[in-house]
């Protein structure tokens, strides 16, 4: 493995999980909905977790938490142009659609943090001594959460888009109801959702 590009992947995901707890910090404040509230809200928790994890395996790895490389430097824009989508939904006076703007946001931000986790799982299957323990603890302990993160705000936000457009949606969505964790059963409980209305 070259080791630069493990180091930048830990920089990029330690930043990503910095800008996901703004971006569910903004995130909830445009949250209409108590069963979604109550969701993010763990997220957010999580998220917070997963920033502490991170910083430990920096910390495993002998890295410097607060060095900025240029790839870290574009996640953070990244997360902050979230926080600002998002803050200019809620201003705009629409709460509707501030919340739809919200969460689809997170599903963005929640895409690359799925990524990051991804392949830190295979860095660490890769990896040996001290710091793969480091970092295999921190991948057995995060990975279902993002999973789960992800699916169900991609369910959320399909069927709070369904709700807009005037059309059934299933609120909590399939992939709550179903606690879902994998893509697979993202796929079966969004085939579901039609049987549940």
């Amino acid at each position: 493995m070259k080791d630069q590009q493990v180091h930048e992947l830990l920089y990029q995901a330690f930043e990503t999980e910095l800008g996901g707890v703004q971006v569910y910090e903004r995130a909830l404040d445009c949250v209409r909905d108590d069963d979604l509230r109550e969701e993010w809200s763990s997220y957010h928790e999580q998220t917070r977790h997963h920033v502490e994890l991170l910083e430990e395996v920096l910390h495993a790895y002998g890295l410097d938490p607060s060095r900025r490389t240029p790839g870290r430097d574009v996640v953070q824009h990244l997360g902050a142009s979230l926080v600002e989508a998002i803050e200019r939904a809620r201003k705009a006076g629409d709460a509707a659609g501030a919340e739809l703007v919200a969460a689809e946001c997170v599903v963005l931000a929640e895409t690359k943090d799925h990524l990051n986790w991804e392949l830190l799982a295979e860095v660490a299957s890769a990896a040996s001594g001290e710091r793969a323990e480091a970092l295999r603890a921190a991948v057995a302990e995060v990975e279902d959460e993002e999973d789960e993160h992800l699916y169900h705000t991609m369910g959320w936000t399909r069927e709070l888009w369904m709700s807009s457009l005037g059309m059934p949606a299933v609120l909590p969505p399939p992939e709550e109801q179903k606690e879902v964790k994998t893509a697979i059963g993202a796929a079966r409980a969004k085939q579901a959702r039609s049987s549940m209305m």
